[in-house]
């Protein structure tokens, strides 16, 4: 099977909630047309929800249920990701977004900035139904190091960084917010289990895997000087090939060591559909 037909299969689990996720996105998109047409197009263009879908399999794999509150959570995460997205294609300059126009192509910088922020808004909304300060603090944190690590990525621009620092912004940007939606997860059901390793494992593999094929196929990274992984490994941005397999092999121990942080989880088939989900991002 190919990937897509894989994630398809594993995320049929969870398929149900993951449609209530998507609805509930749309639900509060209210602004002045042509805008509000085009914002209901970016939440509703096709995407994994993968940080969703890693969250309710982690659930369903912990036995705990999947209620209103664990959707409205789910919910908040997408928005701030897309946000975060419309954010980074005005800064990249991107043209398009899941196979569409990016906002800041269709209208100014300006208005695809405010969108971003509109929809930040929403989020907050969101946050604060689920009456809970404890997870209000986790969303702030991980927009401050999402924040942090674009800031850091900017001024580190046309610099191969050290494998540390490239490891550290990959947390802040990626795998912080894969943590606030496991760890948050399990915060609001009041289960006693640590996902922390498991999240930021997991959203670091994700992140290596997306480096690893923008550097076999469009480079776009390296053109806008960004450099990643198959970089650091190579040394030359000219001649990245030589730093893909050493890249390969960081990305696959991530894997085993999310795998292995599912150990003290007990075996059924949430479980292993989480730990193929996993093993997954080896195979892209």
């Amino acid at each position: 099977m190919s990937f897509q037909e894989k994630y398809i299969e594993i995320t049929s689990f969870v398929k149900d909630d993951i449609n209530k996720v998507k609805y509930e996105l749309l639900s509060d998109i209210m602004v002045q047309e042509p805008l509000n047409s085009k914002l209901l197009d970016v939440l509703n263009a096709p995407s994994k929800h993968i940080r969703a879908v890693t969250a309710f399999l982690f659930l369903k794999a912990a036995r705990y249920p999947i209620d209103e509150k664990q959707i409205i959570l789910q919910v908040a995460v997408e928005l701030v990701h897309n946000a975060s997205l419309i954010h980074d294609d005005v800064i990249d300059e991107s043209i398009l977004r899941r196979n569409q126009k990016t906002l800041n192509n269709q209208f100014e910088n300006k208005l695809a900035v405010i969108s971003g922020d509109y929809i930040l808004s929403i989020a907050l909304k969101k946050i604060c139904l689920l009456n809970c300060i404890e997870l209000t603090k986790m969303f702030a944190q991980t927009l401050d190091k999402m924040c942090q690590g674009e800031i850091s990525q900017h001024f580190d621009r046309f610099k191969i960084p050290t494998l540390d620092n490239y490891l550290k912004k990959s947390r802040q940007k990626t795998a912080s917010l894969f943590e606030t939606a496991i760890c948050g997860a399990m915060l609001l059901s009041g289960a006693d289990i640590d996902a922390s390793e498991f999240a930021l494992n997991f959203g670091t593999a994700f992140q290596l895997r997306d480096d690893l094929i923008n550097a076999k196929t469009t480079k776009s990274d390296i053109k806008d000087g960004i450099y990643t992984a198959p970089v650091i490994f190579s040394g030359d941005p000219l001649n990245v090939e030589k730093g893909i397999e050493k890249t390969a092999g960081l990305l696959n121990n991530y894997v085993n060591k999310t795998v292995k942080s599912l150990e003290n989880i007990e075996n059924n088939i949430y479980k292993q559909k989480l730990r193929e989900l996993t093993e997954l991002l080896a195979d892209g």
